[in-house]
C-alpha cells in the first residue's frame, strides 16, 4: 500500500512538472492572440509615476506602452537559435519569479516577450494538415488561427502559478536540414523532463513551429483531434468545438 502510494505521488508530481514545462515553453508564449483589443489592467508598482493604489491604468496591448520592455530579453546575436532562445528563457524566468507582478500581469508580459519568436501560422496549418487546411477559404484560415490559439490561451494560463524554481538546461541546436532543433531539460528534485523546440528561419529570424515534450509532439497531438472532428463532421463543427471553454 505505502508503495503504491509513494507511486501515485511520484507519478502525479510528474505530471504537474510536465504541465509546467507546458505552459512555461508553449502557451504562456501564445497569449496575445487571444487577447481583448480594448482590455484595461493596471501598471504594476514598479512603473514610473504609478502608485500601488493602483489608479492609474493603461493598455497592456497598446503598442505604444513599452513599459513591459524592461522584462524582455538581451539578445547579443539573433542569429543564435541557441543565444535567442536562452535569452528568452532567462526572462521568463524573472517574471514568473517576480513578486511585483499579479499572475495576470506575468502572462501579458511572457507574452510580449515570446510571442514574436513563435511562427503561429504554421502551427495553425500543421495543426490541421494539408488536406484539411486547403478546404478551408482564406477567411476560415483567419478565424482557425485566432480559435486555435484562443483555445491554447484559455486552457493554460491559470496554471502560471504552477512554476515553483525549476531548472531549465538548454543543449546546443542540432540542424535538420534547414531548420534546427534544441533540446531542453526541465530539472526539479530528481525528475527531468525533456523538450525539443523546433525552429525555422522566417523572414531572417528564428521562429519555433513545434514542441516535442517527452517526445510527445504539440502538433502532432491537437492534429489528432482536429482531424477526428473533421472526420465525422465539419468544419462548422470544427470551430463549435473550439468555441467552447476547454474541459481541461
Amino acid at each position: 500500500m505505502e508503495i503504491s502510494a509513494k507511486r501515485r505521488s511520484t507519478a502525479g508530481q510528474f505530471e504537474r512538472k510536465k504541465t509546467v514545462l507546458l505552459c512555461m515553453v508553449v502557451v504562456l508564449l501564445i497569449l496575445g492572440h487571444g487577447a481583448e483589443a480594448n482590455e484595461k489592467h493596471p501598471k504594476p508598482a514598479s512603473e514610473p509615476g504609478t502608485a500601488r493604489s493602483g489608479c492609474s491604468v493603461t493598455d497592456a496591448n497598446d503598442p505604444n506602452e513599452l513599459w513591459w520592455r524592461k522584462w524582455d530579453a538581451v539578445v547579443k546575436d539573433p542569429n543564435d537559435a541557441n543565444e535567442l532562445l536562452g535569452a528568452k528563457f532567462n526572462a521568463i524566468i524573472t517574471v514568473l519569479g517576480s513578486n511585483e507582478l499579479t499572475e495576470k500581469f506575468k502572462g501579458k508580459i511572457i507574452d510580449k516577450i515570446m510571442s514574436p519568436i513563435f511562427d503561429f501560422e504554421l502551427m495553425s496549418k500543421l495543426v490541421l494538415g494539408k488536406r484539411h487546411w486547403k478546404k478551408l477559404t482564406a477567411s476560415q484560415h483567419k478565424r482557425f488561427t485566432k480559435l486555435f490559439t484562443k483555445r491554447l490561451k484559455s486552457s493554460y494560463l491559470e496554471k502560471i502559478s504552477l512554476y515553483k524554481d525549476e531548472k531549465a538546461l538548454l543543449k546546443p541546436a542540432v540542424k535538420k536540414k534547414k531548420n534546427v532543433h534544441i533540446a531542453m531539460d526541465l530539472i526539479s528534485d530528481d525528475t527531468k523532463i525533456t523538450a525539443i523546440y523546433k525552429m525555422r528561419r522566417v523572414d531572417k529570424r528564428w521562429k519555433i513551429y513545434d514542441v516535442e515534450i517527452q517526445g510527445v509532439s504539440i502538433v502532432l497531438t491537437y492534429r489528432s483531434q482536429f482531424d477526428s472532428i473533421l472526420r465525422r463532421g465539419s468544419v462548422k463543427d470544427l470551430f463549435s468545438q473550439l468555441e467552447k471553454p476547454p474541459t481541461q
